[in-house]
């Protein structure tokens, strides 16, 4: 293999801050941190501002928009009306 083409592929510490979940995969991405494992072990750290451990998709505490007070219902009333002479 050629030398300095590859990037730098290792095992990185993941730490989502809205919760403080910690997962371990590899990445090349480009870190400035190290952190510790539960396991004890030094790994370069990556700070995130959600995972799945917290994203409301993933938690099941997703709201829907068309169930938040009518809002869509409203703008569909008010914009949405068809037919004017732009539309002919």
């Amino acid at each position: 293999m050629k030398e300095g083409i590859h990037p730098n592929y290792r095992e990185v510490l993941f730490v989502d801050l809205s919760n403080g979940f910690k997962f371990v995969t590899r990445s090349c991405v480009n870190t400035k941190e190290m952190g510790k494992t539960e396991d004890g072990r030094e790994l370069p750290l990556f700070k995130l501002d959600t995972s799945s451990e917290s994203h409301p998709f993933y938690t099941g505490t997703q709201k829907s928009v068309d169930n938040m007070g009518g809002r869509v219902e409203k703008f569909r009333n008010r914009f949405g009306k068809t037919g004017g002479a732009a539309s002919k």
